[in-house]
């Protein structure tokens, strides 16, 4: 506790401390049972934790504590954790930066001139400062994936459903086209890996009978069989940075060497998948629920760039989503898709377009024959305030919360003096607005942590973290 007091001093990540953990020491330290006995477990604030408030960094949500401890909550003190400190996030959750007019803005543990990221940019910056073992965020964008990048640590977000969502608090809720879930964030593959196998245990699915009761399955985990990997620099939206690209390249390299097959692959329908299914399906309503919850609430200047066109009639986005076709597609087709679906006939297509999309890119997956994949995953950590300008690079991670496959994030280099050298030509593959701020988002990271993404089919949990833990001991190794 008092190392995080002291992490927190610097970085501002914690939002509270759960003085009831100090009751529940005494019972663990009795008890001593459970495959997490006695470890102090951070979880992010919208994950309710009886008699204390989940805000969502929103005004609107103060002075109203949890009834009880979500499922999440409840299978951890059963097997010996303690969670002890609640850790912060952005105003409304959607936005992979880490400030709320609440709580205030999170720093990063390796700069304090860059954010941590989001929306678990609490626990990247505790995990990542030293100041926790092992934490609980949620992802429905990237939003464990991203901070795990920013701040050099492991993140994993298992399929959608592995694990209970209940007591996990949104946004706004009812929105089925992109899929949120929560995961563990740690410091090292194997203790993310002990924290599914403590989570997927039968108190877990006796509690939340709509999770499928799949125990963790520790002999994929444990396998050393050869994999076909299929491998991407850029998805072709967003042009990643050089030190992303150089990672995937060094892991590449790392994998062909220990006797991998790793093979070229492509993202089907990139600009498609962005706009008319990610982008279209969170703001299925014109953005109409989430403006709901700022009422009444300053924004946070970490956002108020991202939601301004939100407020926007749908008159006007139509006319500049038309005027700035020729000029910037990419906003064009945003801003066309923030005018949301239109009627519940459009939105069952939406739905039904969503699962095309998923059984086409499982059909290209077994085309390729691939078991995995690596890919880029966003950085290094941003300069303050871009997250919400330069939203379009969760193309790389907001992806397989659409496809709802398992994803993690592994550490496996740094910022070096010759990506930066290399960012003064970064031009971008469109060459807008969006490309302009992604370069200055990323500039001056030297020193910083640089991450890679390691992908897998829906279910196959285990042996996302299995490729995970490989690329994890090839680095440590090289």
């Amino acid at each position: 506790m008092e190392k995080t007091l002291e992490v927190n001093k610097k970085l501002n990540c914690c939002t509270g401390i759960l003085l009831e953990s100090f009751d529940q020491l005494k019972t663990v330290a009795s008890k001593k049972e459970g495959l997490l006995y006695g470890v102090p477990v951070s979880i992010k604030e919208n994950m309710s934790y009886k008699n204390h408030d989940s805000t969502c960094g929103v005004v609107a949500n103060l002075d109203q504590p949890a009834q009880e401890d979500s499922v999440v909550v409840k299978v951890l003190k059963r097997q010996g954790a303690i969670p002890f400190v609640q850790t912060n996030l952005p105003q409304a959750l959607l936005n992979y930066d880490c400030s709320n007019p609440i709580y205030k803005q999170t720093l990063n543990p390796h700069n304090l001139q860059k954010t941590p990221g989001g929306s678990s940019g609490g626990e990247g910056a505790l995990i990542g400062g030293g100041g926790s073992l092992l934490g609980i965020g949620s992802d429905i964008g990237g939003s464990i994936r991203i901070p795990a990048s920013f701040c050099g640590i492991c993140g994993f977000k298992p399929t959608s459903g592995r694990l209970s969502s209940h007591g996990l608090k949104p946004i706004f809720r009812g929105q089925k086209s992109v899929l949120s879930s929560s995961g563990p964030m740690a410091r090292d593959v194997d203790s993310l890996a002990l924290c599914m196998q403590a989570l997927l245990c039968d108190y877990m699915f006796s509690l939340d009978p709509t999770v499928p009761p799949i125990p963790f399955n520790a002999q994929i985990y444990q396998s050393s069989k050869p994999l076909r990997i299929g491998y991407l620099e850029s998805d072709g939206y967003t042009q990643p940075s050089p030190s992303m690209v150089r990672a995937v390249r060094e892991v590449k390299a790392l994998l062909e060497q220990a006797g991998h097959t790793l093979v070229p692959y492509s993202p089907l329908k990139i600009t498609y998948a962005v706009s008319e299914l990610m982008v279209k399906g969170i703001m299925a309503d014109g953005a109409t629920s989430l403006l709901q919850k700022l009422e009444g609430s300053p924004l946070d200047p970490c956002l108020s760039s991202q939601v301004f066109p939100y407020y926007f009639p749908k008159w006007l986005k139509k006319t500049l989503s038309f005027l700035l076709k020729p000029l910037s597609p990419r906003v064009s087709d945003i801003l066309s898709s923030l005018c949301g679906v239109g009627s519940v006939p459009e939105l069952w297509k939406q739905h039904a377009a969503v699962e095309d999309y998923i059984y086409e890119t499982i059909a290209d997956w077994r085309r390729c024959n691939i078991d995995v994949l690596l890919c880029p995953v966003i950085g290094p950590a941003y300069n303050f305030f871009y997250c919400g300008k330069a939203s379009h690079a969760v193309s790389y991670t907001m992806l397989y919360n659409l496809l709802n496959f398992p994803a993690g994030v592994v550490p496996v280099s740094t910022v070096t003096a010759e990506d930066e050298e290399k960012l003064k030509d970064y031009k971008g593959i469109y060459k807008d607005n969006f490309d302009k701020l992604f370069k200055e988002a990323v500039s001056g990271g030297k020193g910083l942590p640089v991450a890679v993404q390691c992908v897998a089919l829906p279910w196959q949990d285990e042996l996302c973290l299995r490729f995970m833990k490989e690329v994890e001991q090839l680095v440590k190794e090289s």
